[in-house]
């Protein structure tokens, strides 16, 4: 069982009706895994995957449903959701009586909906309807809140390692690198024996994760330091986060610009030998090494200066911040969605994506940093981040008393992983 501990916070039931080289070849059909299960009457449920080209005749005639019934379920789940909607990897289900009648049909359409077909039953003395009903419906969903714990350690050194060994994935991981974004650089930081903990919201359906809810309240031991960061909703405002002395965790300067695990390869320098030109030359920013299509984002609050090519530094990012800041990000593959001169940008906003344009011998964001027109070094002034924005004081009573709640929940998931809380 994953380390985790587990409380039903609330669940909802909402239900409503209705070129690549080489040789060309055609792909193989989705392979059509089928599970054949008996049921204490002598039906059966047959679980399967719809395959490449399958339609719903095709499903019951190879599940050896009688014409007749087969016809009988065509006429209705045909115009209520057609086969030429069915995609190939989408699981099924069917039930079937000892003669190969239909009891149930299933299929699933997305996360949230499933097409459902029942027979029809009419009170007595009514007139004869269709053979059977459909519809589609919402799957129930139960939100439940966890505690996990992650550690950092040489097998496991970066963030999304920690969290998966700990049965997490890497959605939850960006939610963490983004609250302490202000604070740390999860490439560079991150060393083991640093722990990770989180109270965060799962979404289940059927008791299996299909996503997360908030993230409640994290921890983060990070070299002897510990941060922390409490969800909490002032009175009239919108939920934010704050350490445990009450200040914001949104601080002006994120620590990257990339997401969370962006690895530096070219530090700010007056004289570096250009990889391309073969000369020294002042190399004034920093240069991250990432895919090509990973999201930049806006560092802070911004006006877009430019947003258009730039010779050697290809497609350019120029964004203009308060207190006299400007930051530039180079080599883009693409801008962000509607990233241009004159528009208004927020913080953590994409911005455009890494690329390999103009003079460079890789993909790789360049990252630059101006303060009253004048680089800086960019990894040296975020370090000199001042802290977020204190709450007001008419919360600050109602924030201690839900930040020692939470601390608790934090005891109690490393005294006793599995308990309910609600115990």
């Amino acid at each position: 069982m994953r380390p985790g501990l587990i409380f039903v916070l609330s669940s909802c039931l909402l239900a409503g009706l209705g070129g690549a080289s080489g040789a060309c070849r055609e792909p193989a059909p989705a392979p059509r895994r089928t599970a054949d299960i008996v049921l204490p009457d002598d039906g059966r449920r047959l679980e399967g995957t719809i395959g490449r080209g399958d339609t719903f005749a095709s499903v019951l005639d190879r599940h050896q449903v009688p014409a007749e019934e087969r016809q009988a379920v065509l006429d209705v789940v045909e115009t209520a959701f057609s086969s030429r909607q069915l995609r190939a990897h989408h699981t099924y289900s069917l039930t079937l009586s000892q003669d190969f009648r239909v009891r149930e049909l299933t299929y699933r359409i997305d996360p949230d909906r499933f097409l459902q077909v029942l027979p029809a039953f009419a009170p007595a003395g009514a007139a004869a309807p269709a053979r059977f009903t459909t519809g589609i419906v919402t799957y129930r969903r139960e939100v439940a809140l966890v505690a996990i714990r992650g550690d950092v350690d040489r097998d496991h050194p970066s963030l999304v390692a920690a969290l998966e060994r700990a049965g997490e994935d890497v959605g939850l991981a960006v939610g963490i690198a983004e609250l302490f974004g202000g604070d740390v650089d999860f490439y560079r930081d991150l060393q083991p024996g640093d722990v990770i903990e989180a109270v965060f919201e799962q979404v289940l359906r059927d008791g299996a994760r299909v996503g997360y809810g908030d993230i409640v309240a994290a921890r983060l031991t990070n070299a002897g330091r510990l941060l922390s960061a409490f969800r909490f909703q002032p009175a009239g405002e919108k939920p934010a986060y704050y350490d445990a002395a009450g200040l914001s965790l949104r601080r002006f300067f994120l620590a990257s610009p990339l997401k969370f695990e962006p690895r530096v390869t070219s530090g700010f320098s007056y004289r570096r030998l250009h990889p391309v030109l073969g000369i020294r030359r002042p190399h004034l920013g920093a240069d991250f090494g990432a895919p090509t299509g990973a999201p930049v984002v806006a560092i802070a609050d911004a006006a877009v200066v430019s947003a258009r090519y730039t010779g050697g530094g290809g497609n350019t990012v120029t964004l203009r911040h308060a207190g006299g800041y400007e930051s530039r990000y180079l080599h883009l593959s693409s801008f962000g969605p509607g990233v241009r001169a004159g528009a208004r940008v927020s913080q953590g906003q994409v911005i455009g994506r890494v690329g390999a344009t103009g003079l460079v011998t890789g993909a790789h964001l360049h990252y630059e940093l101006l303060r009253n027109g004048r680089h800086v070094n960019p990894v040296a002034e975020q370090k000199r981040n001042p802290p977020g924005a204190p709450i007001a004081a008419g919360e600050q009573a109602a924030f201690a008393a839900r930040r020692a709640e939470l601390d608790q929940q934090f005891v109690s998931a490393v005294a006793a992983p599995n308990a309910s809380l609600t115990n």
